[in-house]
């Protein structure tokens, strides 16, 4: 270690010492009501955005659901079975 970096390293210290004996001078003190309500205010957006995920979520599977269905029922098969039941309902 260097001089320069010692002497840097002895202030430092100096300087958080002198924090530490006095709670008023250190700034993360005095923004502690903030940071609390930023917390706060960050949690209550998570359960926002883990609503909205649920949300997204169930709406993807009733689309897909929906989207299968239709596909099976414009299966060749299953097309020509309707257009057949249709025919005789209909009588032609």
């Amino acid at each position: 270690m260097r001089i320069g970096e010692r002497e840097r390293l002895v202030t430092r210290v100096r300087q958080i010492r002198r924090i530490g004996a006095d709670p008023a001078s250190d700034p993360r003190v005095s923004d502690r009501p903030q940071l609390v309500a930023l917390e706060e205010r960050i949690a209550h957006l998570e359960k926002l955005l883990e609503g909205l995920q649920d949300s997204v979520h169930r709406e993807s599977e009733r689309q897909g659901g929906r989207i299968a269905e239709l596909e099976t029922r414009i299966q060749p098969a299953a097309l020509g079975g309707a257009m057949s039941r249709d025919a005789r309902e209909r009588g032609l």
